[in-house]
């Protein structure tokens, strides 16, 4: 069986965009609202992050993952995880910075959010506009993928 990459974030982060990305496909994005699938990738709802009582999806879920992406938006300062949250899962988790083009003031903010949850460097910051990290990050979890 071929282990995908998970990804959980809030709303509106970009997983779908990143889950696209590391798919190699190009559809219109829209609201997930379900688990999806991809070829390389599963792409979690906001929602399952967002309700405490949901997180159980995303442990379940996480199981069929060679990888878990915790996913931070430097846009916007929001608290979704609680304390030690990447402890709940036995794979590896990588910490995701994304739309780190926009609001270079929070950077700070989301790198103590990813140690909070309990995951280690190295963090990836991702901008789709500029085309920045994506790179890194597929190189990153093609060597470190144990499939």
């Amino acid at each position: 069986m071929k282990k995908r990459i998970m990804l959980i974030g809030p709303t509106g982060c970009g997983k779908t965009t990143l889950a696209h990305a590391l798919d190699g496909v190009d559809r219109p994005l829209r609201r997930t609202q379900e688990v999806i699938y991809g070829p390389k990738t599963i792409d979690t709802p906001g929602a399952y992050v967002e309700n405490a009582w949901m997180y159980s999806h995303l442990i379940a879920t996480a199981q069929n993952a060679s990888h878990i992406l915790i996913m931070v938006d430097q846009s916007r300062r929001q608290e979704v995880y609680p304390p030690g949250f990447a402890d709940s899962f036995t794979r590896p988790v990588v910490g995701v910075i994304t739309k780190a083009d926009l609001v270079p003031e929070n950077e700070k903010h989301c790198v103590q959010v990813l140690e909070r949850i309990g995951i280690a460097e190295p963090f990836f910051r991702i901008s789709f506009p500029r085309g920045t990290g994506i790179e890194q990050l597929k190189c990153y979890l093609s060597v470190n993928q144990k499939v």
